[in-house]
């Protein structure tokens, strides 16, 4: 009995932390996949990184499960496990480091924004040639305050995928806020007149 559940906890012990793949391979399988998934996401366009829509969300959902048996091979290990994550970890600072230090070559690797309105006027081909609709950057535009696409100045989409919104200046509501109480002033100077009369 104590022999067995001896050899039960080696053979756990043995599972769970010896590697069954070299360290070498540990940590190149998660190097390429990350080249990979960034050469990838650069490609598919800024419109992934947004997540704009559910389409999107489970293309990236499936993807980290596609690419899981590419990071970690035939190892189940704890060990191998640590390992990959740790080398991802050490890759993606090492190039985020470097990009900091080399402006050009991020703006390469992120790619350039795109603007989606200009001057208050939506410019559909640009729509078009980053693959968002019309709804979706009306969406994204109530998600910030606005409560439609004539309030926007220019809205632009970032190479990270988020879309920034300007407005007039100033915006209608605003507008209509300072012109009330400028008349709202003009009465209570004419009530003072009055006053001062009587």
């Amino acid at each position: 009995m104590y022999d067995h559940l001896n050899q039960y906890f080696m053979q756990s012990w043995h599972d769970m932390f010896v590697l069954s793949v070299p360290v070498l391979e540990k940590m190149l399988r998660p190097i390429i996949v990350y080249v990979f998934l960034i050469v990838g996401l650069r490609i598919a366009g800024k419109r992934e990184m947004a997540q704009l829509n559910p389409f999107d969300l489970v293309v990236l959902l499936t993807l980290s499960n596609t690419v899981q048996n590419a990071i970690i091979g035939e190892d189940n290990s704890v060990t191998g496990g640590v390992l990959g994550a740790s080398t991802l970890l050490a890759v993606n600072y090492l190039v985020v480091r470097f990009l900091y230090s080399h402006p050009k070559l991020e703006q390469l690797c992120e790619g350039e924004a795109a603007v989606l309105v200009e001057n208050g006027k939506v410019l559909y081909d640009n729509l078009k040639c980053e693959l968002v609709t019309q709804q979706q950057l009306e969406i994204a535009a109530h998600r910030q305050g606005f409560k439609s696409l004539a309030e926007v100045q220019r809205a632009t989409l970032e190479p990270g995928g988020g879309i920034s919104f300007e407005a007039h200046e100033p915006i209608p509501a605003a507008q209509r806020h300072n012109e009330l109480m400028e008349k709202l002033d003009a009465i209570g100077q004419e009530l003072a007149r009055l006053r001062g009369r009587t």
